[in-house]
């Protein structure tokens, strides 16, 4: 099959990898110029994905047009806040018969809605899925056994995705449930942000394992409350993720909640923040808006952002985890 990847970041590149192994034809597409050429020459994104080289015959092109005109399945694989641009230029070349894979998570921050939205917004199609679960990008290029959840309400995307993508590496579990999915990818980050400051305060394993059950019951809410399933949160989209992001060092938003149970230094802080892409930190600010909009009440997510934004001592997290109904 023909396979076009929008997006050259660590896990587009992974992606990239996986469908090549299957003996698809693979180009990829980045706005930088400087960012392909320096692909090309190096047969590697060394910023994200170091020592991991690309095969010379994966495209990678700026020329938005030739990348997608050609592909069966198109992969949106950009950070959420330029799914919307994406999708808008995808919107002029797609063709009905083009099926799309959501490999972005996230939640947009003005409008608050989730990456599905944001696509069908400028493109009306039932031909798309999303695809989510635990899975660091450098895992995947390994060919390490790698579970993911792939949820869309059209069988035929399903299994157009799973024919190109599953392999002796990589299982996908199917579902339904596009929303219940998209929440639990979204949310995971925000939860690994608060086990890294139970983390940066000393606590145990025996507290994180407390953290996480407490936290599960609450994402299992929140996915009712806005109309998925609750029992996506047993998949390799919900369990799977948190176990994954809450509990790794190799986490991005783990590491910021270290920084901030540890009570680093606010230089510190700032750099890491500056430096490094922390999906957790934009979305709480989205979900805490969503959630006030719809009068949903998710204690804690309202706690994690009251501490992100310094309205509560980051110790109040410990305390809470036992007052918690």
């Amino acid at each position: 099959m023909n396979i076009a990847i929008l997006g050259t970041g660590a896990y587009g590149l992974a992606l990239s990898l996986m469908f090549h192994k299957n003996h698809n034809k693979v180009k990829m597409w980045t706005k930088f110029e400087e960012e392909k050429n320096r692909i090309l020459t190096d047969h590697e994104n060394k910023k994200v994905l170091p020592n991991v080289k690309i095969p010379e015959d994966i495209l990678i092109s700026c020329d938005f047009f030739d990348v997608v005109s050609d592909a069966q399945i198109i992969v949106i694989a950009v950070p959420a806040g330029f799914v919307d641009d994406v999708s808008f230029e995808l919107s002029k070349y797609y063709r009905e018969d083009q099926y799309v894979l959501l490999a972005s998570k996230g939640i947009e921050r003005n409008s608050c809605l989730f990456v599905a939205d944001i696509f069908k917004k400028h493109i009306k199609t039932r031909k798309y899925a999303v695809i989510s679960g635990p899975s660091f990008a450098v895992d995947i290029v390994t060919n390490c056994p790698i579970g993911l959840t792939l949820a869309s309400e059209n069988k035929k995307t399903r299994n157009i995705v799973r024919e190109a993508l599953e392999s002796d590496s990589i299982k996908l579990r199917e579902t339904r449930d596009v929303i219940g999915v998209e929440i639990c990818g979204s949310i995971k980050n925000v939860i690994a942000i608060a086990a890294g400051m139970l983390d940066g305060m000393g606590y145990p394993e025996s507290t994180q394992a407390m953290f996480i059950v407490e936290s599960l019951h609450d994402m299992k809410e929140l996915i009712s409350k806005l109309g998925g399933d609750r029992t996506t949160i047993l998949s390799y989209a919900g369990f799977g993720d948190l176990l994954l992001t809450a509990t790794s060092k190799k986490s991005r938003n783990f590491s910021y909640g270290k920084l901030l149970g540890s009570k680093a230094d606010k230089g510190e802080i700032d750099t890491y923040v500056a430096t490094t892409t922390i999906e957790g930190l934009y979305t709480i600010q989205s979900i805490y808006k969503l959630l006030k909009n719809r009068r949903v009440k998710i204690p804690i997510i309202n706690l994690i952002y009251d501490i992100i934004e310094g309205k509560k001592e980051v110790d109040t997290l410990p305390e809470f985890l036992i007052n918690k109904k």
